[in-house]
């Protein structure tokens, strides 16, 4: 039956195949259409003399643009934001049309705001300092040297911060990069205050009557809040074999399906984000963590009896269920994790693939048997028996015997991307994580 299925993929339409393509995923889009923006906006201001009125650049312009870009960059992942844009998206009701729920789905592509923020927003402040260097090579220099040191200063680490999110950088040497991105982000936002006040200064103007002053404030605002609700508590570690442990919390609210929070050993360490197991009509939730580095191993071989808790409850990829009326999951492994809220909350009815080694021996038999008992004929696929699946195969026959209207898909990037790219490419709509910036 398998095999099957997969001969069936085929039949999928050549120009579905290629707009489905994960080389064209939503996430890229969003990148394309603030960069066309932007480019439509620069090419324009050329035309009419916007940026150079044809004796000196216009530098208040130019800065203008700089902050709205690397704005959006940044207000686009703040968590708050990110829950009210999953709230939005989920207020559309299962009667409407499947292709506009298909679309409200790809909420989670909204890292291509971000990434195409931050990076266009990089290129207006270097074109910002080049207006600045021309005036002082011409000697008609607008502003002081402090603001073009600091100017110079912040382009080379807004630079070095796009250079090391790279996913070939991000991936080989994450922990450098979380730091780069914490620490050397921190600096380029005291730079920019200080640059603000600098050309303020120059510019012979009040800072509380700039546009600047106030969104600077509100990016501010937006970067430390989650360091603002940093807490320490309490956590009890169940270990039902050595690559796996389940651990428990009861502070606070309970966290909703589809949510995550990050922890920490320490307060300024290597966060890590894992989805909530909040249980219906229990206190509290629990993680569940895998061996998959250093970190969670030395979680795993000495788990704490406290550990640090940074920013609110957030939105996940599985949370967009609500879009539908059935939706088919398939996970992996530890992908189980941010499947299993949903399979007890049972809000959408779903059909549940679990591809997983000794499913009983690494879990235990408590979570197997609490999977089975609040999911529909789930399929838990033993790979040290049976080998591995074909996900792509087994997801297209879940949906056919079942009806189902989607399917989410919890696993490694690889393998995510090829079952979500195999069902779309049949007009099933699919979600995964996308690993953006």
């Amino acid at each position: 039956m398998a095999s099957q299925a997969t001969d069936l993929s085929y039949a999928a339409p050549n120009w579905r195949r290629v707009t489905r393509h994960p080389a064209l995923m939503e996430y890229r889009r969003l990148f394309v259409i603030v960069a066309l923006a932007n480019l439509t906006v620069f090419a324009a201001g050329v035309q009419n003399g916007h940026w150079y009125d044809g004796q000196a650049f216009r530098l208040d312009r130019i800065a203008d643009m700089a902050l709205i870009n690397l704005s959006l960059g940044i207000l686009i992942r703040q968590q708050r934001v990110v829950n009210v844009l999953f709230w939005l998206a989920t207020r559309i009701p299962v009667s409407w049309p499947l292709w506009i729920r298909w679309g409200a789905g790809k909420v989670f592509h909204f890292g291509g705001l971000h990434y195409g923020g931050t990076v266009i927003g990089t290129l207006w402040f270097a074109f910002l300092l080049y207006a600045m260097a021309q005036g002082w090579q011409s000697g008609n220099a607008q502003v002081s040297g402090i603001t073009l040191g600091l100017s110079g200063l912040m382009v080379a680490l807004m630079t070095l911060m796009i250079l090391t999110a790279l996913s070939r950088f991000r991936a080989k040497f994450h922990n450098a990069f979380e730091k780069i991105h914490r620490f050397v982000g921190w600096t380029v936002l005291a730079l920019f205050w200080a640059q603000t006040v600098s050309i303020s200064g120059d510019m012979g103007v009040v800072l509380t009557s700039t546009p600047a002053f106030w969104m600077l404030c509100l990016i501010t605002l937006s970067i430390a809040s989650p360091w603002l609700t940093l807490k320490r508590v309490n956590v009890e570690i169940v270990k039902p074999s050595n690559h796996v442990v389940l651990a428990r919390f009861n502070y606070g609210d309970t966290p909703f399906a589809g949510s995550s929070n990050a922890i920490s050993h320490t307060p300024f360490g290597e966060y890590h984000s894992f989805a909530n197991i909040p249980a219906p009509n229990e206190p509290g939730y629990r993680l569940a963590i895998s061996r998959a580095g250093d970190w969670t191993g030395d979680f795993i071989d000495t788990p704490p009896s406290k550990v640090w808790v940074k920013g609110i409850t957030t939105s996940g990829v599985a949370r967009i269920e609500d879009l539908f009326r059935k939706v088919v999951y398939v996970g992996t492994g530890s992908g189980i994790g941010p499947i299993l809220p949903h399979l007890l909350k049972g809000k959408v009815p779903n059909r549940l693939i679990w591809s997983t080694r000794s499913p009983r021996k690494t879990y235990g038999d408590d979570l197997i048997n609490e999977i089975e008992t609040h999911t529909e004929n789930p399929l838990i696929w033993d790979t040290d028996t049976h080998g591995k699946p074909d996900l792509s195969a087994l997801a297209l026959q879940a949906v056919r015997e079942s009806g189902a209207e989607a399917v989410i898909v919890i696993s490694n990037q690889k393998l995510t991307r090829k079952v979500v790219y195999d069902m779309e490419a049949l007009g099933i709509p699919a979600y995964g994580a996308i690993w953006d910036s």
